[in-house]
């Protein structure tokens, strides 16, 4: 459709106070074009329900109230991820993507009317109450999120620091709500964390893509080379529960592993027509830095053996990274398959200081796959033994489908690796050291404790397997339907 035309639209929804003289403009305008392109008669009832909420309903709503209500509803009835933001939502947003902000710690999207939980972020106030991906919020101190939108409900849960906030949480393999009192922080999100698992192999741990992240990445791994005393012979990167975040970090983080100019993700909009394609070159992941926040990279990055490690909480700029490192063979994918969100929101900024966020495209990895509602499978699948449940976007209520077809992959309840009294007891006994363990001591990855991570490590270390396992999900058979797992 013609900008003139989406112009227009925009004119006449804003103007639907105008009562007759809305009428009056819309059949003007159809009148003038020899193909109606506005929905005339829907519009008229726009603006009729507009007229009796003002006369007859028993609150003294104004105008503003009224027309930004029909907007959030126009919005947020389209897909999970598009929403009307006010002023004050828009500048959140900005304010998320810097690396530092208040409230509680986590990613949310929407199922079944409520809120759920996509990841807690790392060393936060959610992560440290033991909120989990999959958790659904049904109240917010003492309200209920039936119904409420994920723009109000990030509203409610912010808050001056230090302040307390309840929340009541579902989880599927709990037969009673949990509830869970929070301390509202200062959120500063450290989105790349490093450790040296032992000589000459290292860990890279990303727990979200933001404006930092690439300098960071590139000063960690600096960091790893320098620990070891020499060049590298393995990396380990751990995207586990990363959310996303920008879209430019996924591509410079792919970029700091792949060849110069390799392709990395493509965006195709309404009618499958490709409006973006994104390579290993600095233009495509600059974001205003003057120099290439890549170039201190050791240069053994780009041929050493990696694994990718991604589980459930693995959410769109993750998969991106995955799915390109995984097409041109360059990384084994080890862990379980991703959260499925291969959707690209654009944010569009309107006269009222608000904007809307607004789904404009589905990626697609350098093969050409999208990923929407089926996420990135794996090379090598191994499960959490501590992971009871997972969720993917295929749970979300209104989500977009995959348009290569295929089967969508849904969330599940994991089955207990051991049931027996003994082993119940062994979990309970872990439990509380877990409790009683310095948190600050999870930070630093422990392969021996870590059925993922070891087997990852353990493929960057043999060369020859390493290879053998690029690109196996290529050859695995299709996902059985939702009613057969």
């Amino acid at each position: 459709m013609a900008k003139a035309t989406l112009k227009k639209i925009a004119l006449y929804t804003a103007g639907a106070f105008s009562g007759a003289l809305l009428t009056l403009s819309i059949q003007s305008y159809a009148n003038e074009q020899s193909k109606e392109v506005l929905p005339v008669q829907s519009i008229r009832t726009l603006a009729e329900v507009y007229g009796q909420i003002k006369a007859n309903y028993y609150e003294n709503k104004t105008d503003e109230q009224i027309l930004e209500g029909a907007m959030k509803g126009m919005v947020d009835n389209l897909d999970p991820h598009s929403e009307y933001m006010s002023s004050k939502n828009y500048a959140d947003l900005r304010e998320n993507t810097s690396g530092e902000f208040g409230g509680l710690g986590m990613e949310i999207g929407s199922e079944e009317g409520y809120i759920k939980v996509v990841a807690p972020i790392e060393d936060t106030p959610a992560e440290r109450a033991g909120i989990q991906s999959g958790d659904l919020i049904i109240k917010i101190n003492d309200e209920s999120t039936r119904g409420m939108s994920t723009t109000d409900a990030v509203k409610k849960m912010r808050g001056k620091p230090g302040t307390d906030i309840t929340l009541t949480l579902s989880r599927k393999d709990s037969a009673q709500p949990i509830v869970v009192k929070l301390t509202r922080a200062v959120i500063k999100v450290k989105s790349v964390r490093h450790h040296l698992l032992e000589q000459d192999y290292g860990y890279v741990r990303i727990t979200q893509f933001q404006e930092p992240t690439l300098a960071a990445l590139a000063d960690a791994v600096a960091d790893l080379r320098k620990q070891n005393g020499t060049a590298l012979k393995g990396l380990v990167l751990d995207l586990r529960d990363d959310p996303g975040g920008l879209l430019n970090g996924a591509v410079g983080v792919s970029a700091a592993f792949l060849p110069e100019g390799a392709k990395v993700v493509s965006t195709k909009g309404r009618n499958a027509r490709e409006s973006m394609n994104l390579s290993a070159t600095p233009k495509d992941y600059m974001m205003g830095w003057t120099t290439d926040p890549l170039a201190k990279l050791p240069p053994e990055i780009k041929n050493i053996p990696v694994t990718v490690l991604i589980n459930s909480g693995s959410a769109s700029a993750s998969e991106i990274v995955a799915g390109a490192l995984q097409d041109h063979k360059r990384a084994v994918i080890v862990g379980t398959q991703s959260f499925g969100k291969g959707s690209v929101q654009s944010v569009l900024p309107l006269a009222n200081g608000g904007a809307i966020k607004l789904t404009t495209a589905l990626y697609y990895t350098p093969n050409d796959r999208s990923i929407q509602a089926q996420g990135i499978v794996p090379d090598v699948e191994v499960q959490d033994k501590n992971r009871r449940f997972e969720s993917r976007e295929a749970d979300l209520g209104g989500h977009l489908s995959n348009p290569t077809g295929g089967t969508e992959v849904k969330g599940r309840i994991l089955p207990q690796q051991d049931s027996t009294p003994a082993a119940a007891s062994a979990t309970a006994a872990s439990a509380t050291e877990d409790k009683d363990e310095d948190r600050s001591s999870r930070r630093i990855p422990n392969p021996a404790k870590d059925d993922q991570l070891r087997k990852a490590l353990d493929l960057v270390k043999d060369p020859a397997q390493w290879q053998k396992s690029l690109g196996l999900a290529a050859k695995k058979p299709a996902p059985k339907k939702a009613a057969d797992q």
